[in-house]
């Protein structure tokens, strides 16, 4: 199965070691096609993303019925001190080859 264009996703899930639930989030890209999520500082999920750590995430795309389980790093985490999202840490993802 051909795996869809980066851009097409639009929100990714996942879980992280001792937490219970699972996480969702939309996914954001930039001009330059670099995807990345939006964490609010409070939040549980922060612990466990650090640059270079490693998740097995779903994408939802809108080229497919089904989700794409694909393995996914951390690229970078950016806090956000203003603006729109004020509080919030900007969490780059880094989709790994097979």
């Amino acid at each position: 199965m051909q795996r869809p264009q980066s851009d097409k996703f639009y929100s990714v899930e996942f879980m992280a070691n001792g937490l219970p639930y699972l996480f969702q989030f939309k996914i954001w890209t930039t001009p330059s096609k670099q995807m990345f999520i939006m964490v609010k500082e409070t939040s549980d999920i922060l612990k466990q993303l650090k640059e270079g750590a490693r998740f097995n995430m779903r994408y939802y795309s809108d080229v497919s019925k089904y989700p794409i389980a694909l393995k996914t790093q951390i690229d970078y985490l950016k806090k956000e001190n203003d603006g729109r999202f004020k509080n919030h840490y900007l969490v780059g993802l880094k989709i790994l080859p097979d």
